[in-house]
């Protein structure tokens, strides 16, 4: 008997990766000034203000104690048809491809976005950000405060291509 046939007992003989969908609901937007294309010169100083539903500003409450947050976002401006499995990556010599779930890519399987910012300010159910690789109208579907002994590791090693030169 193979792994995923063991695997598949164990959950009562349901799928092993399921195939329905699984649906979240938005707890807030993205108001910035960028619409339609990255801006030039990159995402770090663009500001946006993260806007969260009124019931969820107790919510916030002590995120601006924080230096950062992680913001994980819906990338609902990317065409399904975008999607990749591979993507050749910018700035790379040669036109070597490179898996999609080993870049940051935002042609990913699943339109979700993922970033590390850092707090300018909170007012009430509006979080004002830096740098987040969003753009304006950007669903927000959570926010978590970035813990160092968590969320960082110093012994992490990347592969040579991924090294900025």
């Amino acid at each position: 008997m193979s792994l995923v046939d063991r695997l598949r007992q164990l959950r009562s003989g349901k799928a092993l990766i399921p195939r329905e969908p699984i649906s979240y609901r938005a707890i807030g937007v993205v108001r910035n000034r960028v619409r339609g294309s990255a801006p030039v010169g990159g995402w770090q100083g663009v500001r946006s203000d993260i806007i969260l539903l009124d019931d969820l500003n107790a919510a916030l409450e002590a995120i601006e104690g924080f230096s950062h947050v992680i913001v994980l976002f819906h990338l609902d401006q990317v065409p399904d048809t975008a999607r990749r499995s591979q993507v050749a990556l910018a700035g790379e010599a040669g036109s070597t491809e490179r898996g999609v779930l080993a870049t940051r890519s935002q042609l990913r399987p699943n339109p979700i976005g993922f970033a590390v910012v850092p707090v300018l300010h909170r007012r009430k159910a509006v979080l004002r950000v830096r740098g987040l690789d969003a753009f304006d109208g950007t669903p927000v579907l959570d926010i978590k405060p970035y813990l160092p002994p968590y969320d960082a590791v110093p012994d992490a090693k990347l592969p040579d291509w991924a090294v900025a030169p």
